[in-house]
């Protein structure tokens, strides 16, 4: 008779908590358009976050609510956004392309290590280690710590252990512009050609004992820019690219080619009065 009770009793309780977890079901049930999960496939799946989302889901969510276009994921292909547009009855939007800029061409063909680091290999690492050994303070350090951590496989490293991106494998997730500890990545519509390759702070000739393509400050893009495209900001131009910066002129006379334009078709180009670099190998100690 005891287990009956008991059987009965516990039999009660679950039916009990059954009816409970029905009815919290259904209070707290949220709906979710089925929608999400179809648009999420059409997604690269990339989850890089360069559409201002933390990941592709989120993304998909928005797309559905309404709130974004699908244009803004600028890594789908022409087609995958248009296929989302055409599923949804959107229009299509646009957004310009986004892609990591190095804001330092110093690499060990051009520039002095003043010191030789021993040690992880790592800019972060060698950075803390009286900054890194590099003669410019705010010289990339070359240790590819940017080309480890980029999920995309679309940063490597060059012969001269400076950082080169792939364009078309670049989806301006940031993780280069993190990791960097001389802050020289940052990301940048595409269509920004004019482009100031050197972070150096320094004013004067005295930065070409130490890199042959640093900037100094002389001011000549900035003259000949036109009005209020490029003003000397640290030593250091500073673009508007509020203004007209289509324009090859303020790279011309820069002596040291710190100023470039930055040309799909033939890649960095610099001004007629630059210095041509010849070196093919390591710059050696007290080179000039």
């Amino acid at each position: 008779m005891t287990i009956i009770i008991a059987l009965v009793a516990l039999g009660g309780l679950t039916l009990a908590l059954a009816l409970m977890l029905v009815l919290a079901n259904k209070k707290l049930y949220v709906y979710e358009d089925p929608r999400i999960d179809t648009v999420e496939d059409m997604l690269p799946h990339a989850n890089c976050g360069a559409c201002g989302f933390p990941g592709c889901r989120p993304f998909a969510e928005a797309l559905v609510s309404g709130t974004v276009l699908p244009g803004k994921c600028t890594v789908s292909s022409e087609s995958g956004r248009e296929n989302i547009a055409d599923f949804l009855g959107v229009a299509l939007g646009a957004e310009e392309k986004q892609v990591a800029r190095l804001a330092c061409a110093g690499g060990t063909n051009v520039a002095l290590n003043r010191a030789n680091y021993k040690g992880l290999s790592s800019c972060q690492a060698a950075a803390l280690v009286s900054g890194g050994g590099k003669g410019c303070f705010w010289g990339c350090l070359g240790h590819g710590d940017c080309e480890k951590v980029c999920d995309f496989d679309a940063i490597e490293m060059d012969e001269y252990s400076l950082p080169v991106v792939d364009i078309e494998k670049c989806t301006a997730c940031g993780d280069c512009v993190v990791v960097c500890p001389k802050d020289l990545f940052s990301l940048q519509p595409v269509s920004y050609q004019l482009w100031v390759a050197c972070k150096n702070l320094e004013h004067g000739d005295a930065i070409l004992e130490d890199c042959q393509v640093g900037c100094t400050a002389c001011g000549k893009c900035a003259m000949d820019a036109g009005e209020r495209l490029i003003t000397m900001e640290n030593n250091l131009p500073v673009i508007n690219y509020s203004a007209n910066h289509r324009t090859q002129n303020p790279i011309q006379r820069c002596p040291t080619g710190a100023i470039v334009w930055l040309d799909e078709q033939f890649g960095t180009l610099k001004g007629k009065e630059s210095k041509k670099i010849i070196r093919k190998g390591e710059r050696p100690a007290g080179f000039s």
